[in-house]
């Protein structure tokens, strides 16, 4: 059998090492053969170790001289050519896409619009340009895009061999973040430290961040109803203090399907790798009777605004969704750098979406212009304090 070659886009980050987890452990099947690390030298070189046949590295251009005179055998590139050059020349199989931020959507793009399939973590790719990918997966139908996050992921586990005039609705399950259990009041008083502390997960901190705002989950939504093909009336979320179901699906009788495991994101990215089929990880088991009680609570959506949000893009449509997460990168950004206060994070989001003036069916090239210009606003919006 033809190994596949893979290329991992975001390698030094927690998704990044997960995947490549899993890459070693089944070298049988995968040659990882490229990968973008931009500026984090120390893990690239830790991935050198272990991955010493890597034949293209993305890095950033600061660094990339010094790179090419110690591994003279390995092709780089830097953002002077950009991911699509980059891209352009290697020939892979199957891109990991694990990048944070809007920069995800272009690899995204161009990997489907060539041919490859594309293992995705980078949330705004379906966020802002959802219609767009889902457009070139109709256009080619042996194409595949397979989800990462562990929601989306417990969700197509769910509905596999379901009819889905059978299924009531979709629930992705939500921790709450770091401040789940504070009021809207107390809000006010919250330091980055407080919000970097994830309850269940260890994840970078642009999407901590983002866990602690529910933006993150909000976003979920939005990748859902992209992925499944459902309306968004259908796609609930519910609280899980323990964070062990992933996500589950009602059915019409009052069933319900869940998928329950570890808190460990290499399961779900294998089933990603494998092409959502099942494969033993070297993951720690997690023994049910360890568990105990397991706790859900209902979502309050005024307490937690950026469901409503992301419920406002998907019935608006357009461009609306990408705009939402323009202006919540910047916000986020702001508050991790000491320029916002944590509960103005939304109140910038909103304030951007209330202005937008929504375009029907975008290009990317349509994308990438209403991402700049937002992110204009909601840095004019920060810096006058308004």
């Amino acid at each position: 059998m033809k190994k596949k070659r893979v290329c991992l886009l975001g390698a030094t980050g927690s998704i990044g090492f997960s995947s490549l987890d899993i890459l070693e452990d089944h070298k049988e099947t995968f040659d990882f053969v490229a990968c973008s690390c931009y500026k984090n030298c120390l893990a690239l070189e830790k991935i050198l170790k272990r991955f010493p046949y890597v034949e293209a590295i993305y890095i950033s251009s600061e660094f990339v001289d010094s790179w090419k005179a110690k591994y003279p055998h390995i092709r780089f590139f830097t953002e002077k050519d950009g991911f699509e050059n980059f891209l352009k020349n290697i020939s892979v199989d199957l891109i990991i896409n694990a990048l944070v931020g809007f920069v995800g959507l272009e690899p995204t793009v161009y990997a489907l619009e060539n041919n490859m399939d594309v293992a995705l973590a980078n949330k705004e790719s379906l966020v802002a340009g959802g219609e767009l990918i889902n457009d070139l997966l109709r256009r080619n139908p042996s194409l595949h895009l397979y989800p990462i996050d562990s929601e989306h992921v417990a969700l197509a586990k769910c509905l596999a061999h379901k009819k889905r005039e059978d299924v009531e609705r979709l629930i992705l399950t939500a921790s709450g973040g770091a401040f789940r259990n504070l009021t809207r009041e107390e809000l006010k008083k919250v330091t980055l430290k407080q919000a970097l502390n994830h309850p269940s997960w260890k994840m970078g901190p642009k999407i901590t961040i983002d866990s602690a705002t529910m933006v993150n989950k909000a976003f979920e939504i939005i990748e859902a109803y992209h992925l499944f093909s459902i309306n968004e009336e259908k796609i609930d979320v519910l609280l899980h203090d323990e964070s062990y179901v992933h996500s589950l699906i009602e059915m019409i009788d009052g069933s319900y399907v869940a998928d329950i495991g570890p808190h460990d994101m290499r399961i779900p990215i294998s089933f990603a790798l494998f092409e959502q089929n099942y494969k033993r990880t070297s993951v720690e088991k997690l023994r049910l009777e360890d568990i105990g009680t397991l706790h859900f609570r209902t979502l309050d959506c005024e307490r937690f605004p950026a469901i409503k949000m992301a419920r406002r893009a998907l019935h608006e449509k357009g461009t609306l969704a990408c705009a939402m997460n323009a202006a919540n990168d910047v916000a986020n950004s702001a508050f991790r750098e000491g320029k916002l206060p944590f509960d103005q994070i939304e109140h910038v989001i909103e304030q951007v979406m209330d202005s937008h003036r929504i375009l029907d069916h975008p290009t990317l090239e349509d994308l990438i212009y209403v991402n700049k210009i937002c992110r204009k606003q909601a840095e004019d919006i920060i810096k006058e304090g308004k």
